[in-house]
């Protein structure tokens, strides 16, 4: 993609997020377009919000597990950006007019000890790297219409990223077996879904070393005080106004997001 493109093709996602209103398919208007071409258009969006005033937090692994990637019809992982904006504090009421046609997914977060930057990160190198981890959630969301993704439109649209709640309680790496963790997902008291840790490159700890190897070739490293969400457990659930979800992980914790009631006005 030219360079005018790249620029237009984030306008039109920036400004489905202001409107409210999801748009075609980018591969559809520009079929020529690569996964190179949508990380660039990604990172257009994000260089807009950092303009505006807004910090980059970390990062969100998506697309890690066979559940996920049966559901969306894509086979690889990608990343997006976590900016400040897009944390929500847990059991505090979130605004759905926030998003546009939003699902909600279980996962572990990372808060990063120490810098961590490839390639070459062994799953060792991750697991050391990691201050503590929080149980969380992921509300994902899309600016493309009906969830019909290719990979092109998902890495643009920052990896279909919503907003991100995390549990309060930090857990130590040495402390918890992630391969098998166990994790139920409620939405108003029902279980919507269940998995474990492995379904997740087999180990959370597997994607934070890929997300690290992924992006140390373009000078990124991740750095302390970042969290890193490591993608889901199961798969992603509608939600919608009024929803009360919680994730709950057997020796790790628990965390919950309750989404505001549609205002009448």
């Amino acid at each position: 993609m030219k360079p005018a493109e790249i620029r237009e093709a984030a306008a039109a996602l920036l400004d489905a997020y202001r409107s409210g209103t999801p748009i075609p398919p980018l591969i559809t208007t520009y079929p020529s377009a690569t996964i190179t071409d949508a990380y660039r258009i990604q990172q257009e969006q994000v260089r807009t919000w950092t303009e505006a005033g807004d910090q980059v937090r970390g990062h969100k692994i998506g697309l890690v597990s066979a559940a996920i990637q049966r559901q969306m019809g894509i086979h690889e992982p990608d990343y997006g950006h976590l900016t400040a904006n897009m944390f929500r504090p847990e059991h505090r009421p979130i605004p759905a007019c926030t998003f546009i046609q939003p699902r909600i997914e279980p996962e572990i977060a990372f808060v990063l000890g120490v810098p961590l930057r490839g390639p070459g990160v062994t799953v060792e190198d991750a697991i050391k790297a990691v201050r503590y981890l929080l149980p969380a959630l992921e509300i994902v969301d899309s600016r493309i219409q009906d969830w019909k993704l290719s990979i092109v439109d998902t890495i643009a649209d920052n990896a279909s990223s919503g907003a991100a709640i995390l549990g309060s309680t930090p857990i130590y790496p040495a402390d918890v077996d992630l391969q098998s963790a166990n994790c139920t997902l409620r939405r108003n008291g029902t279980v919507a879904e269940t998995g474990t840790g492995a379904a997740v490159l087999g180990t959370p700890f597997n994607t934070l070393a890929w997300l690290a190897n992924a992006i140390g070739p373009l000078g990124v490293s991740l750095e302390p005080g970042q969290v890193v969400l490591s993608g889901s457990i199961t798969r992603a659930i509608a939600i919608a106004p009024g929803d009360n979800i919680t994730a709950e992980f057997p020796g790790i914790g628990r965390v919950t997001a309750v989404l505001a009631e549609e205002d009448p006005s």
